[in-house]
């Protein structure tokens, strides 16, 4: 496995910016060797830090040719810390590597071979001045991905995936590009929202202080299981049980945009509510009892934003 040493060594080495990917990953083996192939192949990346919740999979055995003697370090948690864990821990990691940027994505998202490249042109024309960069994310039949759309505000999502030079204020952790000194001045993801909502929280974060843009040069592949979102109405009964992350951390969220985002938030739950009143979803009383109970635990939840030493 490749040392912390040899990976600072490797990206103090390489001409240019200094990039160096993120991937968190959970029992997907399959998908995590297709995703880093694809990073591999990118000319102007750094190092690439894998971070796996813990997997039981066969994930390293799978994936340990890839480690020995290339650019990959991988770090196994004792626990599933869930995807705010895991971003929040590789963040930490890639920035001990000296970097410039930091690359983040799921272990489903698959690099094209120019993704990197619009990135870095877009960085570099606007002379590193801005928070974060995030791509065109698509699905597998090559259709916009709904749950990566970017938003320039917080009930407006962008709806032209050609036009250069959108700034936004929400993006995905799909291939979400950071400049290492919006990190260091905004702090990292917070581990405790586990999952959802996290990478709405954080990049709001950034664009208090920092301009933000949609590069739509920059296109990934994000391999979801569908292309439909995140919809409670909808969603299947042994996913239901997710949502009580969604609602907690959204309202953390909202809350900390002013009255706006506690007015959009609140037309949102009641909209929510009355779909399911409305609807023959399955375990329609369960799924109600998911979000008042979201929005209780919301009452107390008050984590501590972390910041790089």
């Amino acid at each position: 496995m490749m040392t912390a040493d040899r990976l600072q060594s490797i990206n103090q080495t390489k001409d240019g910016a200094r990039v160096v990917a993120v991937v968190v990953t959970y029992q997907r083996k399959i998908l995590l060797r297709e995703c880093l192939e694809a990073l591999l192949r990118q000319q102007r990346l750094s190092a690439i830090v894998v971070v796996d919740n813990a997997s039981t999979d066969g994930t390293y055995e799978y994936i340990g040719d890839l480690l020995d003697g290339s650019q990959v370090k991988y770090i196994s948690t004792d626990e599933n810390i869930g995807g705010a864990g895991g971003f929040n821990l590789g963040i930490k990691e890639a920035a001990k590597l000296n970097c410039d940027y930091i690359w983040l994505m799921d272990d489903d998202c698959i690099v094209g071979e120019r993704t990197l490249d619009g990135l870095l042109d877009c960085a570099e024309g606007l002379n590193g001045d801005f928070g974060f960069l995030s791509s065109a994310a698509q699905w597998t039949d090559g259709s916009v991905c709904k749950m990566n759309v970017q938003r320039c505000s917080i009930a407006c999502e962008i709806k032209d995936f050609k036009k250069q030079g959108q700034s936004i204020k929400f993006a995905s952790f799909v291939s979400l590009f950071l400049n290492v000194t919006a990190v260091y001045a905004c702090g990292l993801p917070i581990k405790e929202f586990f999952i959802w909502g996290d990478d709405w929280e954080y990049t709001s974060r950034i664009s208090k202080k920092f301009k933000n843009y949609f590069v739509p040069d920059s296109v990934v592949t994000h391999k979801s299981v569908d292309n439909l979102g995140s919809d409670i109405v909808a969603d299947i009964s042994d996913r239901i049980g997710r949502y009580f992350y969604a609602y907690r951390n959204e309202k953390y969220l909202f809350d900390r945009l002013g009255l706006t985002g506690r007015l959009y938030y609140f037309l949102k739950v009641q909209y929510h509510r009355l779909k399911l009143l409305l609807s023959d979803s399955t375990a329609k009383k369960q799924k109600l009892n998911i979000i008042k109970k979201g929005l209780k635990a919301a009452k107390s939840f008050k984590p501590q934003i972390e910041y790089l030493k």
